[in-house]
């Protein structure tokens, strides 16, 4: 599978369970590194950790593809996740500000999602674990991360 197909697989995933801000950027000439890069952002650590858990899952599940390597589980303010072609950055909304990988990979090519048909690349077939996210599980998520910051401030 080509970068730009990994790349655009995986947006269609994290959009699908409800990512924000996600972006597709192609930096194969700014960098050896890697030629395309995924931004995306969970709303809490719960969804960010579970954000990059579906990625990993499709990808396995679809294509067979299992990533390199994987930074970030512990912390779950940033997951990154390295598929050689395309990293993954899958962010806490404060994580990706203070990092602003937006910002320091501006000169790289923006793929604009909208503007890809369906037809251009393959589309996984959303797999339910009969663990799908609801807009009420990230509420409380929300909600269970906020009471759990609290307590850490007050100790």
């Amino acid at each position: 599978m080509k970068g730009l197909e990994l790349s655009t697989s995986i947006a269609k995933i994290l959009d699908a369970k409800k990512a924000h801000d996600v972006k597709v950027l192609k930096i194969e000439d700014l960098t050896i590194v890697t030629d395309y890069i995924v931004i995306a952002t969970g709303t809490s650590t719960t969804q960010v950790k579970a954000l990059a858990d579906e990625v990993e899952y499709q990808l396995e599940t679809q294509f067979s593809l299992s990533p390199s390597r994987v930074e970030g589980y512990e912390s779950k303010n940033w997951i990154l996740m390295d598929y050689d072609t395309v990293i993954v950055h899958v962010f806490h909304p404060e994580a990706r500000n203070y990092y602003n990988l937006d910002k320091l990979w501006a000169d790289g090519e923006e793929i604009e999602l909208a503007s890809i048909g369906d037809d251009d690349i393959p589309s996984p077939n959303i797999v339910s674990d009969g663990n799908d996210i609801t807009e009420e599980d990230v509420g409380t998520a929300v909600e269970t991360d906020d009471m759990y910051n609290s307590f850490q401030d007050e100790t």
